[in-house]
């Protein structure tokens, strides 16, 4: 049953916003279930999602509309049911990002298909953000990125290197062509291990199907892109002690995260439901304190905007793909995977709320015997 007065609170609350329901605008949404207004009110951002997921409202430029509603803090106005309760308080309790546990977000998101993947990503596969400041392509801005990564921890030829959480071993096989050094690779999806070995066919690099927690042996230089935002914040203080165990005394490590201004223990319930399950964001505080007195700080670089441009590029390839890819997806996954990549871009694109943001640190064991200079 439709209530009027709920559909008023949201009317209203939507213009906060600058947006209007059925309006002709292009971030205006079109609602074809009017049970929506209730479902978004009992439910909030959990139930916005699979509310679009099931057909029941549109909206021309999704990305806009996310930007404008994120920009006017609607999502704090509206904080859903019971279940976002508990599943916040299940999240403090419990450590969701064990060794068990962390296989899942390998088995539902990154194991989903490689054809997928393929067509969404640049030519090396990369599914971390571009560096898009000297970059006019994805193509571009990607290889930017890894070649920074390699410059930051000051590659040499005849380093051993390790990649934790390697993808599709874009980065290991960047470095180990343009740099000459030995990459182990480690991830916990099987389908990113079949074609991350095929990939990196005839290079000094090793692919594992591996737990960073299982790692135990040194090497030169760690890099990590785009996998701490699984790690949970119960884990940070030890994936930071693996790391120190596994790096040589001078060497440099580098981490490469999402992150946010706030403190969290769980995330946007719609994402941790349908795309990255028992996710999290760190913040700067769970950072540091993580690798307080393990490591010393030497770099710190925040280029989230440049996520926008990124995952808007993943979406019109996923877009322009998705005739050839619709034989093995169904509708019902194509709203998803849009809803997915359009709110992610309008909250990078909302940086300077402090909604999202890609962070670049780099740390070292021990002091260095001169400053150091961190690459742009």
């Amino acid at each position: 049953m439709i209530n009027a007065k709920t559909k008023k609170y949201i009317e209203d609350l939507l213009k906060k916003a600058d947006v209007k329901i059925n309006g002709k605008r292009d971030w205006d949404i079109q609602v074809h279930n009017e049970l929506l207004y209730n479902r978004v009110l009992a439910e909030g951002i959990l139930g916005l999602g699979e509310a679009y997921m099931d057909g029941w409202w549109d909206c021309k430029k999704l990305d806009v509309f996310i930007e404008k509603v994120l920009s006017a803090r609607l999502d704090k106005q509206v904080k859903g049911s019971a279940h976002v309760f508990w599943s916040l308080l299940w999240a403090k309790i419990n450590n969701m990002q064990t060794k068990v546990k962390a296989k899942k977000v390998g088995e539902q998101h990154y194991d989903v298909g490689n054809d997928l993947y393929k067509a969404m990503l640049d030519k090396r596969m990369v599914y971390t953000c571009g560096y898009w400041k000297n970059a006019k392509t994805l193509d571009k801005a990607q290889e930017d990125k890894l070649d920074l990564v390699c410059k930051k921890v000051k590659l040499k030829p005849g380093m051993k290197v390790l990649d934790i959480g390697c993808g599709w071993g874009s980065f290991a096989k960047y470095a180990a062509e343009k740099y000459k050094v030995k990459v182990v690779g480690i991830t916990i999806s099987k389908e990113q291990v079949k074609l991350a070995k095929e990939l990196c066919k005839g290079l000094d690099v090793e692919i594992r199907l591996q737990d960073y927690r299982d790692v135990d042996e040194k090497f030169d230089a760690i890099a990590s892109l785009g996998m701490f935002e699984h790690v949970g914040y119960k884990n940070y203080r030890e994936y930071m002690k693996v790391v120190k165990k596994c790096l040589k005394d001078d060497g440099l490590f580098l981490l490469h995260t999402i992150a946010g201004n706030t403190s969290v223990v769980s995330t946007n319930p719609w994402l941790a439901k349908y795309i990255f399950p028992n996710s999290m964001l760190p913040s700067a505080k769970q950072i540091t304190s993580a690798t307080e007195s393990l490591f010393i700080l030497q770099d710190w670089q925040n280029f989230g905007l440049d996520y926008d441009k990124t995952l808007m590029e993943w979406y019109n390839n996923f877009v322009k793909a998705w005739p050839k890819l619709k034989k093995n997806y169904n509708n019902r996954f194509f709203r998803m995977w849009t809803y997915y990549l359009l709110i992610c871009a309008g909250s990078f694109r909302t940086n300077s709320l402090a909604q999202n943001q890609l962070w670049q640190i780099v740390f070292s064991k021990k002091g260095l015997d001169k400053v150091y200079e961190g690459t742009r």
